[in-house]
């Protein structure tokens, strides 16, 4: 058996969006990201099956999508917990949430506190829909079409991982070119930090969009940990609290550093929203 080689371990990580399910989620690389990973807790930060897919259209369910479980089932047993904040494309499971399974928390939303006290809200995102007049790439374009330049993302990155090339995005290239697409972003982000303000937190991490970032605005922190459908990233803290948005070979794309005197946080990793 090839020997996996292993990831700098994190203190935390999230990841959300994997469509798992549904034809478009880039299973083979999701599971080989669950394989390297080490972490102390692992926040599954909405949509992970895509029940609203398998209601609807044919589901795609096979080897590739059990190795995932088995990936998620090995963190468990090396001692990473687990904590699931449902999405709206897995809704049926907020009827669990403040449930605790032998594997899993499942919780509506959840404060995440860093190993620098800084206090970050973690939740889905689709709450921000009604206040941000939801307007992203998929009702643009139309759910055909949008479904179609996802095929042919997927069937254009097997080709380039077959040729040795990296991986590159081509629903991410269109979306940025759509005027309106990043108008509907930009009032994503600012809906979600007037949320973690509001409540006097030091910033949000969510997923929903499809549209990875790690960056501060206003003194808060925004950190999106992206998707398994078209960016294929997840954020990350350190020991040290520093925080990072990762590919999905764990090489590094963007960095936050910790705050300049680190203190021991006195609160619990996270608690309930």
């Amino acid at each position: 058996m090839q020997r996996i080689a292993t990831a700098a371990p994190r203190r935390a990580v999230f990841m959300s969006d994997f469509h798992l399910g549904s034809t478009h989620c880039h299973v083979r690389e999701l599971a080989e990201f669950l394989e390297r990973l080490r972490c102390q807790r692992l926040y599954l930060v909405g949509d992970i099956i895509d029940l609203w897919w398998m209601a609807r259209r044919q589901t795609r369910w096979g080897e590739a999508e059990n190795r995932v479980f088995r990936a998620l089932h090995a963190l468990r047993q090396q001692g990473t917990e687990i904590v699931y904040v449902p999405g709206n494309h897995d809704r049926p499971a907020r009827h669990l949430c403040g449930a605790t399974l032998p594997a899993v928390r499942i919780r509506r939303r959840v404060i995440h506190t860093t190993v620098d006290g800084r206090r970050l809200l973690v939740t889905h995102g689709d709450d921000y829909d009604g206040a941000t007049q939801f307007g992203g790439m998929q009702e643009q374009v139309g759910d055909w079409l949008y479904y179609r330049i996802l095929t042919a993302n997927l069937l254009l990155n097997r080709l380039r991982r077959r040729g040795g090339w990296r991986y590159w995005s081509l629903a991410e290239f269109l979306k940025r070119r759509s005027h309106a697409a990043e108008r509907y972003i930009a009032r994503y982000v600012q809906a979600g930090l007037a949320d973690a303000r509001a409540r006097g937190l030091d910033g949000i991490v969510c997923g929903h969009i499809h549209r990875a970032a790690l960056e501060t605005q206003d003194g808060l922190v925004y950190a999106n940990d992206g998707d398994w459908v078209e960016t294929l990233t997840a954020v990350a803290e350190d020991p040290d609290g520093t925080l990072r948005l990762l590919a999905h070979t764990h090489e590094t794309l963007a960095v936050l550093a910790p705050r300049a005197a680190p203190a021991c946080a006195t609160e619990p990793l996270h608690r309930a929203a």
